[in-house]
């Protein structure tokens, strides 16, 4: 274990399938051990019936941010930050989470997350920002890396030495994607192994894993294909090197059949069984 904490393997719970995870979650065998709740979504005071059934029955929530944008240069938003503690507070969550990235800069929302140049300076606005939003945490936040389809030419770190240094000024959490490293692969020539090598993986959270698609040779982290061999191959890789306190299937589109959805939750469990760290 990393963190200190044990979260098993989840799944992303969307208003589109409240009904599907209750079930997966209460099928014979191993189901979903836990879930993640995108912040923006669910209202602290007016949780979904559904959601609120499951967190009464045991079921872990983790709330997943998508709009601190805690790399960019314009002040956290005091609501944003309140949002998530809320939530935390309303779930009685582990931790919390969020991503290195910004979605806006000078009052206009770009409406996507957007890589941070991974130089000294944008190092330390994030720093700055993480240590603001810990500071109104009641738990642990976690940060995750992002798919990015653009990188910056100023850039003066790897990714990995890049958080490594965030981890370590910040002693943040990480919320490691695997999906978007394979993104890196495919898009930067990125080696995820290099990667996974100069990370701090004591300091993993929790894992991500969700599908994409090849379109004209640039990889896109749809999170509405299937996960393919590779990505499970970059998970395998990681439960080498380190056994992580959870891992997420994340599905925001084009909703399978339960079957589909439990099928990719064994395959998951499937890598980490057969992949325990050494």
């Amino acid at each position: 274990m990393t963190a200190g904490f044990s979260l098993g393997v989840g799944i992303g719970w969307r208003q589109e399938i409240d009904l599907t995870v209750p079930r997966l979650a209460a099928a014979t065998g191993p189901g979903v051990d836990f879930v993640e709740v995108v912040a923006e979504n669910v209202q602290p005071a007016a949780v979904p019936g559904s959601l609120a059934q499951l967190h009464a029955g045991g079921m872990p929530v983790v709330p997943h941010g998508v709009s601190l944008s805690l790399g960019g240069t314009d002040p956290l938003e005091p609501q944003r930050v309140a949002r998530l503690a809320q939530l935390a507070e309303r779930f009685g969550s582990p931790l919390v989470s969020e991503h290195v990235a910004f979605c806006r800069a000078g009052g206009i929302e770009a409406g996507h997350l957007l890589p941070v140049p991974r130089t000294r300076e944008a190092l330390a606005v994030l720093t700055a920002n993480i240590l603001a939003a810990q500071a109104e945490l009641p738990v642990p936040l976690a940060v995750e890396n992002i798919a990015a389809l653009v990188s910056w030419p100023e850039d003066e770190f790897t990714e990995a030495d890049f958080l490594t240094e965030l981890v370590e000024r910040t002693g943040v959490l990480l919320l490691l994607d695997v999906a978007n490293l394979y993104t890196a692969q495919v898009n930067f020539g990125l080696d995820p192994a290099a990667t996974l090598n100069r990370l701090p993986l004591s300091e993993v959270a929790y894992v991500h894993v969700a599908g994409g698609v090849l379109r004209d040779g640039v990889w896109h982290d749809t999170h509405a294909h299937p996960v393919t061999d590779e990505i499970l191959g970059i998970l395998a890789a990681l439960a080498r090197r380190v056994s992580p306190p959870g891992v997420l299937l994340e599905r925001d589109d084009a909703y399978p059949s339960d079957a589909e959805l439990a099928a990719e939750l064994s395959s998951i469990r499937k890598v980490l069984t057969n992949a325990p760290a050494g």
